[in-house]
C-alpha cells in the first residue's frame, strides 16, 4: 500500500450529503476484485448521460457537464470535499478502489459512513473529518476560488489554506501509522512474518502428524 504523509492536491467540492457507495460505484462493476479499472466509473450514473456497463469504453461516452468532476476547473483533483455520511449504503470495498484509481487520495466531510471510513485507511485514502463550520468555510473557499489547493500534513495532522490558516483534524494513532507507513492487513501480518515463521516451526515439532505429507 503506497505510504501517506505530506501531499497537496486540488479540491474538488461535492456538495451532497448521504452519499452512498452504490452512487461511488454501481452495482454492476463489482464484478472484478483486481483494485484497479474502476476510475473510469467513480459516480458513473452522475459523470455520464448513459448507462455504464464493465468494459465500455468512457472516452466516448456522453458527460454531464453539470456534474463537479466534469468541469474543467477541477481536472486534475485530488482531494473531495463533501457533506455528512459520506460512503453510506453497502460496505463494497470497490468504492474507495473507485475512488483511489480516479485520482482521489484524501476525503473531508463532517462524518463518514463506519465501513466506508475503515476501507479507506486500507486502500490508502484519508478520510478527514472536520467540523461543520470549518466545512462550511472550506465550501466557500473553493468555490469562490478555481484551482483551490490543500496542504496535508498527516505527521502533524494540520491542513494547510492557500491563505495561510491551519486546520486540525483528529485520526486514531493506529490508522495513522498505517497510513505513514503503507500498511493495509496484509502488511501488518508481514512485520510479525518471523514471528509467524517461528511458530510454524515449533508447532511442526510438537504435533508433526498435522504436518504429514
Amino acid at each position: 500500500m503506497e505510504k501517506f504523509r505530506m501531499f497537496s492536491g486540488l479540491v474538488a467540492p461535492l456538495d451532497r450529503a448521504n452519499i452512498d457507495t452504490d452512487a461511488i460505484i454501481p452495482k454492476q462493476f463489482l464484478k472484478s476484485i483486481e483494485r484497479v479499472g474502476f476510475g473510469p466509473y467513480l459516480f458513473d450514473e452522475w459523470r455520464y448521460l448513459d448507462h455504464g456497463e464493465p468494459g465500455m469504453d468512457c472516452s466516448n461516452r456522453p458527460l454531464n457537464n453539470d456534474f463537479i468532476l466534469n468541469q474543467p476547473d477541477y481536472q486534475g483533483a485530488q482531494i473531495l470535499l463533501t457533506r455528512d455520511n459520506f460512503g453510506c449504503g453497502s460496505s463494497r470495498e470497490h468504492a474507495p478502489w473507485a475512488l483511489l484509481d480516479f485520482g482521489i487520495r484524501a476525503l473531508i466531510a463532517p462524518s463518514f459512513a463506519d465501513i466506508f471510513y475503515n476501507n479507506c485507511f486500507k486502500n490508502s485514502i484519508l478520510p478527514i473529518v472536520l467540523p461543520q463550520k470549518e466545512i462550511a468555510t472550506l465550501f466557500t473557499n473553493v468555490t469562490a476560488s478555481p484551482g483551490y489547493s490543500l496542504k496535508i500534513d498527516l505527521e502533524t495532522q494540520s491542513l494547510k489554506l492557500p491563505q495561510g490558516e491551519i486546520l486540525s483534524f483528529d485520526i486514531d494513532p493506529f490508522r495513522k501509522n498505517c497510513l505513514l507507513n503503507g500498511l493495509d492487513d496484509i502488511g501488518l501480518t508481514l512485520e510479525k512474518a518471523s514471528q509467524v515463521h517461528a511458530y510454524e516451526k515449533r508447532r511442526r515439532q510438537e504435533v508433526p502428524w498435522l504436518f504429514a505429507e
